[in-house]
């Protein structure tokens, strides 16, 4: 599929203005994102893929996973941004419409869409003191919402938590500390996504992701994929464009993804994109 455009910057605005960028969490996976721009990981879009079912979402209070209100046509877009009552579900509709800006600009420079969908990623980020900070090595690698962090509690030869009645803001859950090496932090905490199983982590795809500080940072250990928003780990995508030339003029290729697929069936998308795995994150690292 061909959409014409007249400069990469209209190029990029058709792309924002057809798919939604919205991953969760950052509901849960947004607290991982630090300083003004967010880093909008891969597994953030990966999130809205389970269906939307209070069994996916279990681990995590309603509040932060129910959606701002559907909107008419003649509702301004901003109230999109606001929150809706607990009855309301986000969907499919949902991101489908969030998607479709009310007024199309003529002004190839405006990204005014595109900045708006980050708004919705970034709502309820008054909801950071209900996360503890994940911490390996002195280095905050994630954010854990207190919810799902009762799941772990069992598992003390895994996690340290911070004594019961001590102040809960500003504490942090750690490995524990006989667990020293990426390899040994990686099984025991595979071992520990394999208890909680779909009913916990739905989606499990025993694909890993590397755990770590900041992209390119030394690795700590990998993590199923599945598991990473429950984590609140960073995430990171790789993304080609394909252009083609028909006619003296310029084309955007855009694909689309099949209807089988988890995420996103039937939608248009990138000509390439995907999640930047723990096997392809060494490559790119140590082959740059």
């Amino acid at each position: 599929m061909y959409t014409q455009a007249n400069n990469t910057n209209q190029l990029v605005s058709t792309v924002a203005n057809k798919r939604i960028s919205c991953k969760m969490r950052i509901e849960p996976a947004r607290m991982a994102c630090s300083g003004g721009i967010p880093q909008l990981s891969h597994r953030l879009i990966d999130s809205l893929a389970f269906r939307f079912t209070a069994k996916a979402f279990r681990a995590f209070p309603k509040a932060l996973t129910t959606s701002f209100p559907v909107r008419s046509t003649q509702q301004a877009f901003h109230k999109v941004l606001t929150c809706a009552s607990d009855d309301d579900v986000f969907t499919w509709d949902d991101v489908v419409r969030i998607s479709k800006p009310e007024t199309l600009s003529d002004d190839p420079s405006d990204l005014r869409g595109y900045w708006e969908k980050i708004k919705i990623c970034n709502r309820r980020l008054e909801s950071q003191s209900e996360f503890l900070s994940f911490v390996i090595e002195d280095q905050i690698v994630g954010y854990i919402h207190k919810g799902f962090a009762e799941n772990l509690r069992s598992f003390k030869d895994v996690f340290t938590f911070p004594p019961e009645n001590s102040n809960s803001n500003g504490s942090s859950i750690t490995l524990h500390s006989s667990l020293s090496t990426d390899e040994d932090r990686t099984g025991a905490v595979g071992d520990v996504i394999k208890s909680l199983g779909e009913e916990h982590i739905p989606g499990i795809r025993n694909e890993l992701y590397p755990v770590t500080s900041s992209f390119g940072a030394s690795i700590f250990f990998s993590l199923e994929r599945a598991a990473a928003p429950y984590f609140g780990i960073k995430a990171y995508g790789v993304q080609m464009n394909g252009y083609v030339e028909k006619d003296g003029k310029k084309f955007l290729w855009i694909g689309k993804r099949s209807q089988q697929k988890t995420t996103y069936p039937g939608m248009l998308d990138q000509l390439v994109a995907g999640g930047l795995s723990y096997t392809s994150w060494c490559c790119f690292i140590y082959g740059h």
